[in-house]
């Protein structure tokens, strides 16, 4: 099965994927609050007293859905401030359904840069540090097409200010992902032989 493994520093990242119990608890939680904040002030609604039950139960729901996932979707959050930076990395196969949505995004996703992955290879950066909408949180995409799968990258800030400073890190995880595949081999060949790719 494809999947997804990337080499995130343990000093600036915590990962949600997997994170059962009281690992990473209190980071998926704060990471899973501002992100209902953030679309709630997307959507103009008021913040809500006892919204904090909902991020409560979605941080108890996530790490087994991530689990589920089987390696298709890693997520982690900022270590130092869980509630300041969410990274989400997913691989999904590309069917014409998914390239025709992707052609159908709004123009502003046209303005891309080319990023090198260290294993992937080149692929593209969209940084909106200033979305256009003024309640929109600042975010990041890296996308990369492989032929047959879409790998795509998505960082989203609580704060403009700060949205700079930690972009490079974002940089660096993004650089490290790679896609895992299982091979099945024969049990009577004694070598396994990898023509060049």
């Amino acid at each position: 099965m494809v999947r997804l493994q990337a080499d995130a520093d343990p000093a600036r990242w915590v990962p949600v994927t997997e994170s059962f119990g009281f690992r990473g608890r209190r980071a998926r939680k704060q990471a899973i609050r501002m992100l209902l904040s953030q679309a709630g002030a997307a959507t103009g609604a008021t913040p809500r007293p006892g919204g904090g039950f909902a991020a409560w139960a979605v941080s108890q729901a996530a790490p087994a859905l991530m689990r589920k996932a089987a390696g298709r979707v890693l997520v982690w959050v900022w270590k130092d401030a869980p509630d300041l930076l969410v990274v989400m990395a997913q691989i999904q196969e590309l069917t014409p359904q998914l390239r025709t949505a992707r052609a159908m995004m709004p123009m502003e996703y046209d303005d891309t840069e080319a990023f090198r992955g260290t294993y992937l290879g080149m692929g593209e950066k969209l940084a909106m540090p200033l979305p256009s909408s003024p309640t929109a949180p600042p975010f990041a995409t890296y996308t990369w097409d492989t032929g047959t799968h879409l790998v795509t990258v998505t960082a989203v800030c609580a704060d403009r200010e700060r949205f700079g400073a930690v972009i490079g890190a974002v940089d660096d995880l993004a650089r490290s992902l790679r896609i895992v595949d299982d091979l099945t081999v024969r049990e009577a060949s004694g070598v396994l032989r990898l023509d060049p790719a």
